[in-house]
């Protein structure tokens, strides 16, 4: 009976926390659509080839530098903050965007002009 009940119980604690944790992957996923559009939108203004930022592309870096940069959240190398930019939800859309559109993902592009 009590080797029953630990079952259960561990069975529920599993389940609890499959959903929990399924609940904050899909908190995290952004829209790799918006992400072009905010990217092409905000970024490019200073990040085209001859701006001030000089050009940048989801082919500048790779999807694990893309996680890294945006984990980081600083731009400008460190001098300031990504929200100074982009609000938090256009910026997940953004990172989305970038790191699935990499140098070295399955869909590796451009963001156009």
């Amino acid at each position: 009976m009590i080797r029953s009940l630990k079952i259960l119980m561990i069975t529920l604690v599993l389940i609890v926390a499959s959903g929990v944790f399924s609940r904050l992957l899909a908190v995290q996923k952004g829209s790799e659509n918006k992400g072009r559009f905010y990217f092409r939108q905000t970024c490019k203004e200073c990040h085209t080839k001859g701006a001030v930022g000089g050009e940048i592309t989801p082919l500048n870096k790779t999807m694990a530098q893309w996680r890294t940069y945006f984990a980081q959240g600083t731009h400008n190398h460190g001098k300031e903050p990504l929200v100074k930019h982009l609000p938090a939800d256009q910026l997940l859309d953004a990172s989305a965007f970038l790191i699935q559109h990499a140098a070295d993902s399955p869909q590796p592009e451009t963001c156009g002009k």
